[in-house]
């Protein structure tokens, strides 16, 4: 799965879908969830990269990382999405 390249994200969490004028705001972990994203990790990369740097089990990690794609597609930020 892809971000789309024309989404902007802002170092606090902004973010700006050009193509529909939308914009959102994420917290702290989906700030980081989308950057990690548009810059090309795999879902694998980012869960090790996460449960480093937070105190996360995996089960805590697959759920909210779920949800996070489920709602990326439902705003259509993303350009495959892909059930896993």
């Amino acid at each position: 799965m892809k971000i789309k390249k024309n989404i902007a994200v802002s170092e606090n969490g902004f973010v700006f879908d050009p193509t529909t004028g939308d914009s959102y705001s994420l917290n702290e972990i989906g700030t980081e969830f989308l950057n990690l994203m548009k810059a090309g990790k795999s879902k694998e990369k980012i869960q090790k990269e996460i449960m480093n740097k937070y105190d996360v089990d995996e089960i805590t990690f697959e759920k909210s990382f779920h949800d996070f794609i489920k709602m990326l597609a439902t705003y259509q930020l993303i350009e495959d999405h892909e059930e896993k």
